[in-house]
């Protein structure tokens, strides 16, 4: 692998950008975290996954799931949409949902559902709560990744260090999400790479 100047940019910028965390008073904190996988030139693209049952179109654009008095331990999830060849990509839709504390979807509503855009740098920053269990699955977050003109990525992100990991028969170390606390938030960074 040959470290290229744009190479040491774009990850030591993600690690600055992953580990931003806005806090409630409007602060932020840092807790630098590392790229999940780090990117080397011809990578393997982001493990795919089963959509699960629970996927609705047409979810609000935003980037804040997180609601005023909402349950459950807030996490701000932030990362990079890359190529094979470690170039970030801009305007990739990102479509995430998830369960809540107690291990419920929404599916009437768009609670806990949410798009956005990666930036012109290529990352992207979702701040929600740490989704609950359920019967049979750990905890997991979904979330469907288009690149303009690409195909779509679907796949399913997990917490380490959850006892349910061993035991979800969908789970794959690969997807795991690199977390730190941090003032009482979780913060957390996974990197996509795409074809």
């Amino acid at each position: 692998m040959i470290d290229t100047p744009t190479r040491r940019v774009i990850l030591g910028a993600g690690v600055f950008a992953a580990g931003s965390l806005l806090m409630s008073d409007g602060s932020v904190a840092q807790t630098p975290l590392a790229p999940t996988p780090a990117c080397h030139d011809g990578d393997e693209v982001t493990l795919s996954q089963t959509e699960g049952p629970y996927f609705k179109p047409s979810s609000p654009e935003r980037i804040e799931l997180l609601e005023p008095e909402m349950a459950g331990q807030p996490i701000e999830l932030a990362g990079f949409v890359l190529t094979r060849a470690c170039k970030p990509l801009a305007g990739v839709l990102l479509d995430f949902w998830q369960a809540d504390d107690k291990g419920r979807y929404d599916n009437s509503g768009f609670r806990l559902r949410g798009h956005q855009f990666t930036d012109a740098e290529g990352s992207y920053r979702l701040r929600s709560v740490v989704p609950g269990l359920y019967p049979g699955r750990t905890r997991h977050i979904h979330v469907k990744v288009q690149p303009r003109d690409g195909a779509v990525l679907t796949t399913q992100l997990y917490f380490p260090g959850e006892a349910k990991n061993r035991s979800d028969g969908l789970f794959r170390k690969e997807l795991l999400v690199k977390t730190a606390k941090n003032e009482g938030w979780l913060a957390g960074r996974f990197d996509f790479v795409v074809k």
